[in-house]
């Protein structure tokens, strides 16, 4: 957003018209005093004074958008700059003692001008409450991206894990079965050493696809590494695990892929492996599901 310099803001106009209509007005109804009875020391401290909230006022300015906040702040500001500045022509025109209105110039605009800027600042401090909620929420989006696999977009291994823990609290809270199933392409490296790694992990971007069209939409599926995927299943119970874990293991030997360079057709199969969550942490539950496929792989027949 491009910044308007100070000098051509409606708020130097409409300041500048108030100090000159003020000035006016204490001229009409006094006399100038002349320099040997001028206070130097009072108009240094006063000068400085109207030029340190000219400053502050241009600086608000330029440092802040448009909005509400800042015209509290301003108006306040400007309020000040006025005050201060009929105080400042006061040390060069002498005011008849009888009028005594002329002292309202320099003294009601200051309580105005309090009142605008502590509410500006209130409203401030609320801004400020909200960014930085949006930038914990922002954070923790980043945080979480950082956990998300490079290849596919689905979580990797740590974010499986943190999932995890939050998921053992809700099944213990609420006294819902917590399903694990884990699915593993059998030789795969076989794939990746007859068609090189870019078709591996071509295959692999697909079959994630696929294992996701399969899933309901409570499920959570992470890349634990390589060509091994969890998936965590919520509110499901041991049946319900294994009909789901069957219909994965029917779509990866359904799939069909040509690769890209011979154009031969490949052909995967799976192995699965269940587990309920029952007193585990999150470690020893990944770790007992990684045993039982380990167990399912030695003793299935793999077929690409």
């Amino acid at each position: 957003m491009k910044k308007r310099p100070f000098l051509q803001t409606s708020y130097f106009y409409g300041l500048a018209t108030a100090i000159v209509s003020g000035t006016l007005i204490l001229r009409a109804r006094g006399d100038v005093k002349p320099i040997s009875e001028v206070n130097w020391l009072d108009v240094m401290s006063e000068g400085g004074m109207v030029i340190l909230a000219f400053f502050w006022l241009a600086l608000l300015l330029r440092s802040r958008p448009a909005g509400r906040v800042t015209r509290l702040l301003a108006f306040g500001l400007c309020a000040i700059v006025f005050s201060w500045s009929m105080d400042f022509m006061d040390e060069f025109i002498r005011m008849p003692s009888t009028l005594i209105w002329h002292n309202w110039l320099e003294s009601m605009p200051i309580p105005i001008a309090l009142i605008l800027l502590s509410i500006g600042i209130y409203h401030w401090h609320q801004e400020e409450i909200a960014i930085s909620a949006q930038m914990v929420k922002r954070e923790r989006y980043f945080r979480e991206h950082r956990l998300f696999d490079k290849l596919m977009p689905v979580g990797g291994g740590a974010y499986l894990k943190k999932q995890l823990k939050l998921s053992l609290a809700e099944s213990k809270k609420n006294q819902q079965p917590l399903a694990l199933i884990a699915i593993d392409l059998d030789d795969f490296n076989v794939i990746n050493r007859l068609y090189g790694i870019k078709e591996g992990d071509h295959i692999l971007q697909l079959v994630c696809q696929l294992l996701l069209l399969n899933l309901r939409d409570k499920d959570l599926i992470c890349r634990l590494a390589g060509d091994r995927f969890v998936i965590l299943l919520h509110d499901t119970d041991e049946a319900e695990a294994k009909q789901l874990s069957q219909d994965l293991q029917h779509a990866v030997a359904s799939f069909a892929y040509r690769t890209q360079e011979s154009q031969q057709r490949v052909y995967l199969t799976a192995t699965t492996a269940i587990t309920m969550a029952k007193r585990d942490d999150s470690d020893s539950l990944i770790k007992r599901l990684n045993q039982l496929l380990s167990q399912r792989k030695q003793t299935a027949a793999p077929v690409i």
